[in-house]
């Protein structure tokens, strides 16, 4: 064994336990993956060799700056490489815990300060024209039926993409709840609004394919699971001719649910389940958007105000 692959032994060992442990999904452990080889690579070079357990408790603050000036010259964003600088600090924590190697310099170095960005949802109404336009976007009635289907989910119910398309036809027909399995394979249930259970409803009834309760609820032409890609062109188009702006999304609407909620008195707290979040702190950036929404209000109405 190479002192090289001795570090990346050890990334193999944290990615199992994790995986183990912490039941990380798939694209968590993917994401870790490609985050902490990069940060390994830089160090084999940058240290031109030895790569082992040894060498890995021997970096610095200046180690750890020279790999985050490579990152940005390789073009790597400040919110990228934040993420990238989270990886490598968990990576260190489970080697100072698991490993008895020195971390303070890896858990001492900063990330880059970025601009947080705070979701853009559509307004109510323009929620309402998208769900009632895109159906017009295909010449299939069954199809146009699907896409209302599934964006009335994502507005209705707060789903992400793909778990709206992950559902299959064993959640039909629809309760007044929907169990849904999100990021980290973490159940929730949220509730379906009567618009919702009527829209799949409809796209049932019109649907030519047969199915098992195993097959995809959302199909495509040639009755394998929809693309996620088509959503997003029909609602561009949907978008370009309502003349909504660029923002508006399939996860944009999912957006407009939380909003939405929030405008109308909704629980931060409650809205953290319905979203699956797993910090308040993601759900707490519709606050400071609400706050936004309201303080442009009062600028425009208030006499004084501007």
């Amino acid at each position: 064994m190479t002192a090289q692959s001795g570090a990346f032994d050890l990334l193999g060992r944290w990615l199992a336990s994790i995986t183990a442990l912490q039941g990380a999904s798939a694209k968590t452990v993917e994401a870790y993956q490609r985050d902490v080889s990069g940060f390994l690579g830089f160090l084999a070079n940058h240290f031109g060799g030895d790569l082992g357990k040894a060498k890995l408790g021997t970096v610095k603050i200046t180690d750890m700056r020279a790999w985050m000036a490579h990152e940005r010259r390789r073009g790597v964003g400040p919110r990228s490489l934040a993420r990238e600088l989270s990886a490598v600090k968990s990576f260190y924590r489970w080697l100072g815990e698991a490993e008895g190697i020195e971390v303070t310099a890896p858990l001492a170095t900063r990330a880059p300060k970025f601009k947080a960005q705070l979701p853009r949802p559509v307004a109510k109404d323009q929620a309402k024209a998208m769900i009632e336009t895109v159906e017009f976007q295909t010449q299939d009635g069954w199809t146009g039926a699907r896409d209302t289907a599934v964006i009335t989910l994502l507005y209705g119910c707060g789903l992400r993409i793909s778990e709206a398309l992950g559902l299959t036809f064993a959640a039909v027909p629809l309760g007044e709840t929907l169990r849904i399995r999100g990021k980290g394979d973490k159940d929730r249930v949220v509730p379906v609004l009567p618009a919702a259970r009527k829209a799949v409803g409809s796209y049932l009834a019109l649907c030519p394919f047969s199915h098992t309760a195993e097959t995809p609820l959302f199909l495509g032409k040639k009755g394998k699971v929809l693309n996620p890609r088509h959503i997003q062109k029909v609602m561009e188009q949907t978008r370009m001719q309502l003349g909504m702006p660029a923002t508006a999304t399939p996860h944009a609407m999912r957006h407009s649910f939380a909003t939405h909620l929030l405008e109308a008195g909704g629980d931060l707290r409650a809205i953290q389940e319905l979203l699956g979040h797993a910090s308040l702190s993601t759900t707490q950036a519709y606050t400071a958007l609400d706050q936004a929404h309201l303080m442009a209000v009062y600028r425009k109405a208030h006499p004084k105000a501007g």
